[in-house]
């Protein structure tokens, strides 16, 4: 023999599924985590791309500070170029694809008294962006930085 419910034990088990207390909260952390998960994200990607200003920027500082202190050209520009790699990898960014152009006024480079101008260019990438993105999307922020340095008039003396 079956029992039924009697109507007031259904009644109460119909109040309660149409009882909203406590779903408040789960709003609350629905709208959260929406709202949460891109704000950190922002947080991240300004963060990678303001290493990457810093570093292009303090690479062609010391890549211009090291060039006019060399010898001679090549040995400068060698020394340019690991100062660049040093300044990147100082502030994370050791596998991104940098370039390094010296332009000296005046011509023939590293003349007493002369200028030396050194520009850095890089791509620093965005975080956190799988590699079928990358392939699709520009996914990295270009940036530059020039640096002068004057060529000591008492260079190559003594």
């Amino acid at each position: 023999m079956r029992r039924s419910r009697p109507c007031h034990e259904l009644g109460r088990l119909l109040d309660r599924l149409r009882d909203d207390r406590g779903n408040a909260s789960l709003e609350f952390l629905g709208a959260g985590v929406v709202l949460l998960v891109p704000l950190v994200y922002l947080v991240l990607a300004v963060a990678q791309i303001q290493a990457g200003a810093l570093a292009v920027e303090g690479a062609a500082r010391q890549a211009a500070r090291v060039l006019v202190e060399a010898p001679d050209l090549p040995a400068g520009e060698r020394s340019a170029e690991l100062a660049l790699a040093f300044a990147l990898e100082d502030h994370g960014l050791a596998g991104v694809d940098a370039a390094l152009a010296v332009v000296c006024d005046p011509e023939p480079c590293l003349e007493r008294g002369g200028l030396v101008h050194v520009t850095v260019s890089a791509e620093v990438p965005l975080p956190l962006v799988p590699p079928f993105v990358q392939s699709a999307l520009p996914v990295t922020v270009p940036l530059e930085a020039v640096a002068s340095q004057r060529v000591s008039r008492f260079a190559g003396a003594g």
